[in-house]
């Protein structure tokens, strides 16, 4: 019997690295995300070429109504949910707080934040009746130490780590586990969003080192899924070997 997870933001990325992983490792996916041609062609690429079933969701995580939508809109078969990956994040803007873009803020909160919120109501129910499951919070580096101009983001992934202590604490007793990855400098489309797809400002934070790669934290979140049903890992740190903490580089 396979197990079933649902990804957040799985259209790039660490969500998308995750989905290919646990494809070929026994699960069967539901895949989210705002970009309906990408969700459709991971999909169709995975299915074609793993084991796994795939059911895809369409939806902007930010706005309540269409995660309620989306996720009540789930067949039976769908409904059991054994592992729940809150990966949909972003930065937007890289700037001080008394110059700081107000619209950007909101865009981090609103999906970093209430986003996962807005998932996790939905999907806990299920594993606390069932008394078992695994939620996986993808938080950062910037959720342990607060860097120049990361004022804001860095408050949201601060949130995140909470949150995940608090479910933690709270999902103990139902036997659901609860672990937060916090990977540090990782080549995605993170910088682009951040920057708003200037190319050459999105390189910039990775010059003269290696950073991680989305394969590296879908394996270690592959790890924390398989380990024995009695152990839980709280919270794991993933950084390049040449970052010391969330604003120190070694770099070439």
């Amino acid at each position: 019997m396979k197990n079933t997870a649902l990804i957040t933001g799985a259209t790039a990325g660490i969500g998308e690295a995750t989905a290919r992983l646990l494809a070929k490792n026994n699960y069967n996916l539901i895949i989210t995300g705002r970009r309906k041609e990408r969700l459709d062609n991971l999909k169709k690429e995975l299915e074609e070429n793993t084991p796994a079933k795939v059911f895809t969701l369409n939806f902007d995580i930010r706005h309540r109504r269409e995660v309620e939508t989306a996720l009540d809109s789930l067949p039976d078969e769908w409904q059991k949910i054994d592992v729940l990956v809150n990966n949909a994040g972003l930065a937007a803007g890289l700037s001080s707080l008394y110059e700081g873009d107000i619209d950007d803020w909101e865009q981090m909160i609103d999906t970093n934040v209430k986003g996962l919120l807005y998932v996790s109501r939905k999907i806990l129910p299920g594993m606390v009746e069932r008394r078992s499951g695994h939620v996986i919070n993808i938080s950062s580096t910037a959720g342990k130490e607060v860097y120049a101009n990361g004022n804001v983001y860095c408050a949201t992934k601060f949130a995140v780590d909470a949150l995940n202590k608090a479910m933690r604490l709270e999902l103990v007793d139902y036997g659901v586990k609860v672990t937060s990855v916090n990977p540090g400098f990782t080549e995605t489309e993170f910088s682009l969003v951040r920057f708003k797809g200037d190319k050459e400002k999105a390189k910039a934070p990775y010059a003269g080192m290696e950073p991680l790669h989305a394969i590296d934290i879908a394996e270690v979140i592959l790890f924390v899924l398989n380990r024995p049903d009695h152990v839980n890992i709280n919270e794991i740190i993933v950084t390049p070997k040449a970052q010391a903490n969330a604003f120190y580089i070694h770099r070439e």
